[in-house]
């Protein structure tokens, strides 16, 4: 038996003592770490090198114990909670989109007020603006 087949065979055992709820160096958390720990293998080696069977051992605590696994429910708060956050960011940016539009209207509004009165201003002939003033 090669190496690899001894590292995978442990990790097989592994399995069947955490899925049985008899582990013998881990806490017997239904995790990688757990399982890693349980069958005497680097934690990296189990994730990159024996991925298949890092995904039979989840297979097998959803079908055997009907459970989803740690990091499943860890994914699933986070993403439940960035649906959550992205929806306020979204409302949020509704709600600026539309006071933009709001204050682009009275900047508009605004401008022209101020276009007629310098018209009114000028047409008198007496008022010099500092701007016209200056450049002459």
């Amino acid at each position: 038996m090669t190496s690899q087949e001894g590292e995978r065979a442990r990790i097989r055992a592994a399995m069947d003592r955490l899925l049985n709820e008899a582990p013998i160096r881990s806490n017997g958390a239904l995790t990688v770490v757990a399982l890693a720990i349980e069958a005497e293998v680097n934690r990296m080696a189990l994730i990159k090198r024996h991925k298949d069977l890092k995904e039979e051992f989840y297979a097998r605590v959803r079908k055997e114990k009907a459970q989803t696994p740690e990091n499943e429910k860890r994914l699933l708060a986070a993403n439940t909670k960035l649906k959550e956050a992205n929806a306020e960011l979204t409302e949020e940016n509704a709600t600026l989109r539309a006071e933009n539009t709001q204050l682009l209207l009275a900047i508009a509004v605004l401008t022209e007020e101020n276009r007629k009165k310098e018209q009114q201003l000028t047409s008198l002939g007496n008022v010099a603006f500092l701007d016209t003033y200056r450049s002459q």
